[in-house]
């Protein structure tokens, strides 16, 4: 399976790139958080909060952020995406008027944020004028850390609203409904014909053009009742607590994958690369076992090691130390186990880097694309045969003061116009040992969290 590289998009007629979608007219915003004393707890009472079908969210065991309404968006476009989105936000907040009563990381302005994988999609189902970029700015946002939890408020007028637990209590939460039935279907490279295009990949790199790349499948599901993100989420947020459950312009999903945190000089990457299939019901003792063995793994390592390299390369640039661990971890999900590293480094103060300018500085790393970057990027291009869309590109957010937090957005699916339909991703690390059939086989396992979290497993 091919495809042809196509141009990068133009922005549709009367868009601005990286402006606010919004006249040059409009008020600067005001900008109001204070505290929450009597927010319940638990693993979904955030994302339980949410009141209606575009929500915004990041939420891991219980804490993070939850957004709704739109009080400004940002779209941008081709491969300037990430700094024009930088800029806008930038001169957003130059004009903002901000009251924060409680100071932590995710207070005062927030916007939620994705990014498109490729400034350059393929894939007959691309739309050459749809956005690669998106920053979302919440008009209202509650938050938890741990003991302390918080309400913002953003309006485009000149008078603070009043947020707090009676502004809570008011919201009106229309019911979560379930999608019912949910029938899936192959995507644009069917679970029949994906393996030539691994073997294909393996190929190459027997015969040098590189050293790894990430190939990745969709497949499609279909709802007999349209569906509700709000479902999804309580269901991911529950199910796979330790992952970052996301959701932000359809894209959603519960993503193991840690690209960056930036906070307070502080910057960390949790990296993923090499993965075995945990099968349902398996023992302790049999998970202790595979683990070994992943851990053992010669192909699961290289792929590892090609990962945590590239990540660790890019950060060199805008940090003055760092700590790379000498052998990744298991981590343990409940569909699979992965190589895990945690990259920790002290941001240069002099490199007036923001968490969206390393998210952009990071990807594509080789866990999800593959090294040397430029040829693996290509070779996605050229036998992929889909538009990977928001698939493994950065979602998350970011605040006023650069700092914020930004996943890859694995595990995931891309809400259509129609809400009876998703589009659900997967993707493998491919390197000279790799086998198509377990590839596959590793590709399946990696839709389970959205297919249980549909309904659908």
């Amino acid at each position: 399976m091919s495809a042809t590289p196509r141009p990068a998009p133009v922005p549709p007629s009367g868009t601005s790139v990286g402006t606010p979608s919004r006249s040059p007219e409009a008020r600067p915003l005001v900008v109001r958080t204070v505290r929450l004393d009597s927010l319940p707890t638990g693993l979904t009472a955030l994302v339980d909060l949410l009141p209606d079908v575009r929500p915004l969210t990041w939420v891991r065991r219980g804490d993070g952020l939850v957004g709704w309404g739109e009080a400004l968006r940002l779209d941008t476009f081709g491969p300037g995406r990430f700094a024009d989105a930088e800029e806008a936000w930038q001169a957003t907040l130059a004009h903002a008027v901000v009251r924060d009563e409680v100071r932590l990381p995710g207070t005062g302005p927030v916007a939620f944020g994705t990014f498109a994988f490729d400034d350059g999609p393929t894939g007959d189902a691309f739309d050459g004028a749809r956005e690669q970029g998106t920053l979302v700015v919440p008009r209202v946002v509650v938050g938890r850390r741990g003991e302390d939890a918080w309400m913002t408020t953003i309006t485009s007028g000149d008078v603070l609203d009043a947020p707090g637990e009676d502004a809570l209590a008011a919201v009106h939460r229309a019911p979560v409904t379930s999608p019912g039935p949910v029938r899936l279907a192959d995507g644009a490279v069917g679970a029949r014909d994906w393996p030539a295009v691994v073997a294909e990949a393996v190929a190459r790199i027997q015969a040098g053009e590189l050293e790894k790349v990430v190939l990745a499948r969709d497949v499609v599901a279909t709802a007999e009742r349209p569906v509700d993100p709000r479902w999804l989420l309580a269901r991911l947020a529950e199910g796979y607590e330790s992952c970052w459950t996301f959701c932000v312009a359809g894209m959603i999903g519960a993503t193991p994958e840690l690209l960056v945190r930036s906070e307070k000089g502080l910057v960390t990457s949790r990296v993923l690369a090499g993965t075995i299939r945990r099968e349902a019901g398996m023992s302790d003792d049999d998970a202790l076992l595979h683990a070994a063995q992943l851990a053992r793994s010669s192909k699961d390592l290289e792929e590892h090691e090609y990962a945590v390299r590239s990540v660790a390369h890019e950060l060199e640039r805008f940090c003055t130390s760092m700590n790379v661990p000498d052998a990744p971890f298991v981590l343990h999900l409940p569909n699979v186990m992965h190589l895990a590293s945690d990259v920790t480094a002290v941001l240069d103060p002099g490199a007036r880097a923001s968490s969206l300018g390393l998210a952009a500085a990071l990807h594509p790393s080789a866990a999800v694309c593959g090294t040397p970057t430029v040829a693996a990027r290509d070779l996605i291009r050229e036998i992929e045969g889909m538009d990977r869309s928001r698939y493994a590109g950065p979602v998350g957010w970011v605040g006023a003061d650069g700092d914020g937090e930004w996943g890859i957005a694995l595990r995931s699916a891309e809400l259509g116009e129609d809400p009876h339909h998703l589009r659900l991703f997967a993707g493998c690390g491919i390197v000279a040992a790799s086998d198509p059939a377990a590839e596959l086989a590793e590709s399946d396992a990696k839709l389970v969290p959205m297919r249980w979290a549909l309904g659908a497993d």
